[in-house]
């Protein structure tokens, strides 16, 4: 007997699953709960996988309001961070990471990460409604203030009138370096009437073109290639703030809007991971394997808080939970009935019962996936199985699948299907400059008559940089 799986060949976007939990109970009910201003800790039970992410998807289309999410560590936060953007997409929602490469007793900035942080204060400071994705390491460090950013912060407008001189001269005190090419934060430099500038506050470099002292237009661009990105109306440019920390420094809750509502997995899970971090970078052994040297790690009483701050702060502010059970007594719970997508590895005698057995029940299957061959491919499978499934395929995934009882719907994901790794990506994988910005560092260290390799002619002698035609050869070379 042949198979029957149906499933519809377009697909689902995975924003419609905003409206499906837009449906659910709950979400009425946190939104009554968050405009009562005597309710000041809210408990959300029963969230597995990425059940949490989806539900603040469906709750932050209607809410405008910026939220503080804070999860348990990096990875925990990359993926609940992924889920949020392949749902609601990412122009509000920002991760904000450590400033650190490693650990923080370790002394090694990210600069990617520097972009990151630096653009969560600007667009917070403009007043913006955000949801902001974090974790301990991040939250220990203390950020510039409010006051501080605004004072180091140079905005510009299309149409608006400005000396060319001034904007450099700015440049300069903010410590901006002037190059050639820009191929790194902090960078400017000066072509004619265009004046490209990295901001530490932006993945892309900006080209700004003035008519005159008018500026004329202002694009983004790839470091790469110099092609256009994005037109912008106005941009804010802001240097590298570390110092300006070190000398002003705030804890992170003392510059968000006093407005903002927390939401974390575990209150003290937070708090002892911040207080860690802390006693960790400056505990003796990490002070003395860089005694006598000038790292990262100097003043560094200065640059973090601890459990204590953390904890003060933190209660100013109305809070959600959601992992496995509350700190102290919650003022209001809402329950939910979710379970974890079953391991199935690849056994699709397991993945047909499981199914069969949820079809039986009435639930709706909806199978996540970022290929819609991966769709087909399931589909194509069950029907040679003679398997009579039906499912409704999603066109981007989740991390972790579930199913919600209350719904009865499966968000179930192909990759735990299976098995394959399912890896979450930042926007300051983007924002690194890695190869590309090296080689574009190397470039512009080059001297006239350095020896070069060219990749169709070989070996010559650098002479500037120009069209194919212009260049001049070394002879003789092998």
């Amino acid at each position: 007997m042949s198979g029957l799986c149906c499933f519809s060949s377009s697909g689902l976007d995975i924003s419609e699953l905003q409206r499906i939990y837009a449906g659910h109970p709950n979400t009425k009910g946190l939104a009554a709960l968050l405009e009562d201003s005597s309710v000041r800790t809210i408990f959300l039970g029963g969230l597995h996988a990425s059940a949490a992410a989806l539900f603040v998807s469906s709750f932050l289309r209607e809410n405008k309001q910026t939220f503080v999410f804070v999860l348990g560590d990096l990875e925990e936060a990359g993926y609940f961070y992924h889920d949020l953007t392949q749902v609601n997409g990412d122009e509000h929602i920002l991760f904000f990471p450590s400033s650190y490469r490693r650990a923080v007793k370790y002394g090694q900035k990210d600069a990617a990460n520097e972009i990151l942080r630096t653009e969560v204060l600007s667009r917070l400071q403009k007043g913006d409604p955000l949801c902001v994705v974090t974790y301990p390491e991040a939250l220990a460090e203390k950020v510039v203030s409010q006051e501080v950013l605004m004072d180091k912060t140079l905005k510009l407008g299309v149409g608006e009138h400005v000396d060319t001189e001034f904007i450099t001269e700015v440049l300069a005190g903010y410590g901006f370096e002037h190059v050639d090419y820009v191929y790194e934060p902090g960078q400017y430099a000066v072509r004619g009437s265009i004046i490209d500038v990295f901001s530490f506050a932006s993945e892309y470099p900006y080209r700004i073109d003035f008519f005159g002292d008018e500026v004329d237009s202002i694009r983004t661009f790839e470091v790469e290639n110099q092609l256009s990105k994005e037109k912008k109306q106005s941009i804010a440019i802001v240097p590298e703030l570390t110092n300006a920390a070190d000398k002003s420094g705030v804890s992170f809750f003392e510059f968000i809007p006093q407005e903002t509502v927390l939401a974390m997995k575990d209150f003290l899970w937070v708090r002892e991971r911040i207080q860690v971090v802390r006693e960790e970078a400056l505990s003796p052994q990490a002070l003395a394997a860089y005694e006598g040297e000038k790292t990262e790690l100097m003043n560094l009483e200065l640059k973090l808080i601890d459990g204590a701050e953390f904890t003060v702060r933190a209660l100013d502010f109305k809070r959600i939970e959601f992992g496995n059970k509350p700190t102290g007594t919650p003022q209001a719970t809402l329950a939910f009935d979710t379970t974890v997508q079953p391991i199935f590895h690849k056994n699709f005698d397991l993945v047909s019962t499981s199914f069969t057995d949820y079809q039986k029940r009435g639930y709706t299957l909806y199978i996540c996936t970022d290929s819609e061959k991966q769709a087909k491919r399931l589909k194509d499978i069950f029907e040679e199985r003679g398997d009579h499934i039906t499912f409704i395929p999603v066109n981007k995934t989740l991390h972790e699948g579930f199913t919600d009882n209350v719904l009865k719907s499966c968000f179930f994901t192909d990759h735990q299907i299976f098995d394959r790794f399912h890896k979450y990506n930042l926007r300051s994988d983007k924002a690194r400059s890695g190869k590309v910005a090296l080689t574009l560092k190397e470039l512009s260290q080059f001297e006239p008559g350095d020896f070069v390799v060219h990749i169709d002619h070989g070996v010559g002698r650098f002479w500037r940089f120009g069209t194919h035609s212009e260049w001049k050869y070394y002879p003789g070379s092998d």
